[in-house]
C-alpha cells in the first residue's frame, strides 16, 4: 500500500470515528459522557455536548474524501439551526446566542455560495 492510499484510508477511518462520536453526542450525550468520563452529563453540559457533536460530524465530513468545505458547511448550518432552536424552544438567552446564530447563518450562506459558484465554473 503506497503512502497516498494509506493516508486516504486513515482519513476515512478518522471520518467515520469522528462522525460516529458526533452523532452519539448529538443523540445521547449523557450516555457518551458516562462512557467517556464516567459521569452522566446534565444541565448546560447537554447542549454544549450537542454542539461538540455537531462539530465532530462536520470534522468527519471534512476528513471524508471530497471537498472539505462540505464539512464546514454542514457544521455551520446545523449549529446555526440548533442554537436558534435553543433560543426559541429551549429558553436559552445568553448574550452571544443570537449573534452566534447570525454569524453561522452568514457563514453558511457564504460557504453555500462559494460551493455553487465553484460547481458552475467547473461546468
Amino acid at each position: 500500500m503506497n503512502q497516498r492510499c494509506a493516508i486516504k484510508w486513515a482519513l476515512i477511518f478518522a471520518a467515520v470515528g469522528e462522525a460516529g462520536t458526533g452523532l452519539a453526542l448529538l443523540i445521547v450525550p449523557s450516555i457518551v459522557g458516562r462512557l467517556l468520563l464516567g459521569e452522566e452529563l446534565s444541565g448546560m453540559a447537554i447542549p454544549v455536548a450537542r454542539v461538540a457533536g455537531i462539530a465532530l460530524i462536520g470534522l468527519g465530513l471534512a476528513c471524508w474524501p471530497g471537498p472539505p468545505r462540505v464539512g464546514m458547511l454542514v457544521y455551520s448550518a446545523t449549529v446555526a439551526l440548533y442554537l436558534a432552536y435553543l433560543g426559541f424552544a429551549g429558553g436559552m438567552h445568553g448574550l452571544l446566542l443570537w449573534p452566534a446564530v447570525v454569524l453561522h447563518a452568514i457563514l453558511t450562506a457564504l460557504l453555500a455560495r462559494s460551493s455553487t459558484s465553484e460547481s458552475t465554473t467547473k461546468q
